[in-house]
């Protein structure tokens, strides 16, 4: 690891525990490469669904009861 890293505590279900062991095992990775590359895939995704409600601020806000009405006068429920 470089100087760069930070060090923290994570608890785990034993069961999830054990099983990154395995993935770490059967991919010679560390545990906290496979905990590290997890969690930059889940920042990421965030960052893509925060740039997607950005782009979409600007749309029209249709309620849940609006959309069903819809459905139902156009036979679709």
């Amino acid at each position: 690891m470089g100087a760069l890293t930070k060090r923290a505590t994570v608890y785990f279900d034993p069961t999830m525990h054990r099983a990154l062991q395995h993935k770490a095992l059967e991919t010679s990775r560390s545990l906290s490469d496979i905990v590290n590359a997890a969690v930059q895939q889940a920042l990421s995704e965030d960052a893509e669904d925060l740039a997607a409600f950005a782009e979409r601020v600007n749309e029209p806000l249709i309620s849940y009861e609006t959309v069903l009405k819809e459905l139902k006068a156009s036979g679709r429920i």
